[in-house]
């Protein structure tokens, strides 16, 4: 990740609007976002799950201000029709942005794990260092949620039914599944207070440049 900011988005589709959702994702709201003031990249991840339809949006901001700029908060208060109609049809969303605390590696990998942390770990700077160097691991990425900026009201935010929230992200990267899963359970030896649970492993699907969104068709 470039810039030294977040916004970390979760959110479940039922199978009925899973067509509509992913045009909307990679034809318009996506476009909408990286072309705003602040945002340099955008990411889009899906759950390795047959269950469910579940996805992970990573944008990359210049910096946290950007979550309660005037130029974001004017997309957030306008949403376009299309928005309109997906927003309400969005489950289990959860959403949180702020500052990036370290980051380690190079590259981007293409199965992650995307860990919504409640206690930030205690040496953010060892864990990433130390889960970077496992096998196949990519890059290692720890972010701490700015709460405040999140939680700005706006028109969209009253367009979902609820929205849930967190401390913390944990962002492992990695060539593969078998890669990723090794590496969480480094960071659960190394950081217990912060990394629980079973992790919930993601492929990416999409992704887009400001640069590129930005330029001349």
């Amino acid at each position: 990740m470039r810039g030294a900011g977040f916004l970390a988005i979760w959110s479940d589709i039922e199978p009925a609007d899973l067509t509509d959702y992913r045009h909307w994702l990679t034809r318009e709201h996506t476009t909408e976002r990286v072309t705003t003031e602040g945002f340099l990249a955008c990411r889009v991840f899906r759950a390795l799950r047959a269950d469910i339809n579940r996805f992970f949006i990573l944008y990359e901001l210049e910096a946290p201000e950007v979550l309660d700029g005037p130029t974001y908060l004017a997309r957030l208060n306008s949403p376009t029709p299309w928005s309109q109609r997906i927003m309400p049809r969005l489950g289990n969303f959860t959403r949180g942005g702020g500052r990036t605390v370290v980051r380690a590696g190079r590259g981007e990998g293409a199965t992650i794990v995307a860990l919504r942390t409640q206690r930030h770990p205690g040496d953010p700077d060892r864990l990433a260092r130390v889960v970077t160097n496992c096998d196949g691991v990519v890059a290692v990425q720890i972010g701490a949620t700015d709460q405040a900026r999140t939680s700005v009201p706006t028109v969209e935010k009253s367009m979902r039914n609820r929205e849930g929230s967190f401390a913390g992200l944990l962002l492992i990267e990695a060539v593969d599944e078998i890669a990723v899963r090794d590496a969480w359970r480094k960071a659960a030896e190394l950081a217990p207070e912060a990394v629980g649970g079973q992790p919930e492993i993601y492929h990416s699907m999409f992704s887009l440049d400001a640069r590129i969104a930005n330029s001349p068709a």
